[in-house]
């Protein structure tokens, strides 16, 4: 038999054995070209000092008239948004007295100004504070000062919000506007007015040219267990990495991307807009996410790519049925957090769409992409991203809150099936920035001494799986952070709020798991004072005025004493695990009732009515 002839018989064989013990290898392959290009494209940009405004620049020579931005009735091509940054740039220039490289801290809704906003001010070398709208008080506060702005431009109709803060703004010298042609607060300029009687002419480079690969772009903020939101710092490089999400996920020039989630997240700016303006694809934004309207504007605007969190697609599938449904361009959806269970009822309803589940954190350098499809994933580990971009998936004492060590200090990596804590080797390739003003949390993220002495790694603080072909599987969040509405909570910062309450002596927030619900919902337990009844009106009143709406905690439970370990850290696992049944739970709870503006006796008809799905959380 010839070598020719062995050769060709042998083929079978080894397709065969690909198949069983490398099924995805072709795929893992493609794919790991796709990520190669991509890093080598954004290296090009760092080496060239080229951003993302000089890719927006491209952009806006190729295809000016083009439409960017899709809001409401409304389009703006991309020569329209570059010439109103150009002129957002110049009021600033004329009336702020800001300098490269200083910040300016926006509080907006989405919009199309807080696009063209963010644009101007990179043509003037600044960096942008994204505040999450729903902020008050002391934690606006914080947000604003970790981020050393010198500016803030805020929404009009978050006014009060403003003007809350405003003395102790004025005090640090801080100058406020409102994007809007006058303002109606002493000591607050109006933004549109002016800009719409500014130049358009181009920004000289020679206004950003200390600009670096290196520089700060966007402060993204997270929350964390100090219990107030982190500014996490997201370099130009960071930025430009960014759109690699939506490049591998198929986003062309002809796509029309529907953004229905806040831009003061990194999903909407940093992936939804970002990656449209990398493939000159063209944005819908949406003021605020609706299911009801969810299909009605895809249709209305043609739209082919939506993004997602997890809970988004659970909405969708809870609306009633329609005939419609499967009448619409979508053919992607990019984004990450949902479960198998909708995906599969996503798909069947409204149609064969693609799903490209994938993990990422704004500050985090652990990322992974579900490129093959499977449900489920959050993502898939190659042998190419264990070379590159070492991680590990170590064991994690829950009830201890901290990592398990061997007794040489080292981690224990977890077994394949088992559940365990993923953590990233901080390089060169995968950097974490930390956050802005808070050493003490940029230090916690990091783990020193894993594997070998002088290793160095990124806690993401997220407990996952990972099975035998490879899929990663996100199993929950480990500390004192859980999430509810696509939102993060910090457990300690509600506490503080729920303990202003002058009946409390002490409380401790978990989240609870609750049927046909992502994440976990608010639960709190307190201990009274001696003395003192529980006031339901009253601590609604407290966490009404002072938190957003998915932080307030919906059930309370009365304890007489705090369960705390020897170092008298308060425990939360025997809590989540009870859960909010009133016929296994002897102590008094209570049900937030936002009709009545109160917390009412919890009983078994409330909990009956939230496990049939006929009471709305």
């Amino acid at each position: 038999m010839s070598v020719l002839q062995t050769f060709l018989l042998g083929l079978p064989i080894l397709w065969l054995l690909r198949r069983i013990y490398l099924p995805y290898l072709w795929q893992d392959l493609r794919f790991s070209f796709q990520v190669f290009r991509y890093v080598r494209f954004v290296e090009r940009c760092i080496k060239t000092s080229r951003t993302v405004l000089d890719i927006f620049l491209q952009q806006v020579s190729t295809r000016p008239d083009e439409n960017f931005i899709l809001f409401q009735d409304q389009a703006y091509s991309f020569k329209q948004v570059d010439l109103k940054s150009n002129q957002l740039a110049w009021t600033l220039k004329n009336h702020s007295k800001l300098k490269q490289e200083d910040c300016v801290a926006l509080f907006l809704g989405n919009e199309p100004a807080y696009i063209w906003i963010w644009l101007g001010l990179y043509k003037l070398g600044c960096s942008m504070a994204c505040l999450n709208y729903n902020i008050r008080s002391k934690s606006f506060l914080h947000c604003f000062r970790s981020s050393g702005a010198k500016v803030l431009i805020a929404a009009p109709e978050l006014r009060s919000a403003v003007e809350e803060v405003l003395p102790m703004l004025k005090e640090e010298n801080v100058q406020v506007f409102y994007v809007s042609r006058e303002s109606a607060t002493d000591g607050v300029d109006s933004l549109l007015d002016k800009v719409e009687a500014a130049s358009d002419n181009p920004v000289p480079k020679s206004y950003r040219s200390d600009v670096t690969a290196k520089s700060t772009a966007l402060y993204i903020y997270t929350s964390g267990t100090t219990g107030l939101p982190k500014a996490a710092i997201v370099t130009h490089s960071r930025l430009l990495m960014s759109s690699s999400l939506s490049t591998l996920a198929g986003l062309n020039s002809t796509d029309v991307v529907y953004i229905p989630l806040p831009l003061y997240h990194s999903a909407g700016l940093m992936i939804g807009v970002r990656g449209c303006i990398q493939k000159g694809a063209c944005c819908v934004l949406r003021s605020k996410f609706s299911a009801s309207q969810f299909w009605d504007d895809c249709r209305k605007y043609n739209v082919t790519v939506v993004q997602y969190i997890g809970e988004i697609f659970r909405y969708l599938c809870n609306t009633p049925k329609k005939d419609n449904d499967k009448d619409h361009r979508v053919r992607l959806a990019v984004g990450n957090g949902i479960r198998p269970d909708v995906w599969k009822e996503f798909v069947h309803r409204f149609g064969e769409i693609k799903i490209f589940e994938f993990y990422a954190a704004t500050e985090g350098n652990a990322v992974f992409f579900n490129y093959t499809g499977r449900v489920g994933a959050m993502g898939r580990s190659s042998f190419l991203q264990k070379i590159f971009r070492p991680y590990g998936i170590v064991k994690y004492d829950v009830e201890k809150d901290e990592l398990a060590r061997d007794a040489s200090g080292n981690c224990i990596s977890v077994k394949t099936g088992e559940t365990g804590l993923l953590i990233a080797k901080i390089s060169a390739m995968a950097p974490f920035s930390g956050y802005a003003g808070d050493k003490a949390q940029t230090e916690k993220k990091r783990l020193r001494n894993v594997f070998r002495n002088g290793d160095l790694y990124f806690n993401t603080g997220d407990l996952v799986m990972i099975d035998k072909e490879g899929f990663i599987y996100f199993q929950d969040r480990v500390g004192d952070t859980f999430r509810w509405k696509g939102e993060n909570v910090a457990t300690t910062e509600v506490e503080s709020i729920v303990a202003m309450s002058d009946f409390v002596e002490e409380a401790n927030v978990y989240g609870v798991a609750v049927p046909y619900h992502e994440g976990r919902i608010g639960m709190v337990s307190v201990k009274l004072k001696e003395g003192k009844e529980f006031d339901g009106r009253k601590l609604y009143s407290t966490v009404a005025d002072l938190l957003p709406t998915y932080a307030r905690p919906r059930f309370v439970r009365i304890q007489d004493e705090m369960d705390v370990t020897g170092t008298f850290k308060q425990r939360k696992v025997a809590l989540v695990k009870d859960g909010f049944n009133p016929l296994t739970i002897k102590d008094p709870l209570y049900f937030l009732d936002d009709s009545k503006k109160t917390y009412k006796p919890m009983d078994i008809h409330i909990y009956n009515a939230i496990e049939q799905k006929e009471l709305k959380l």
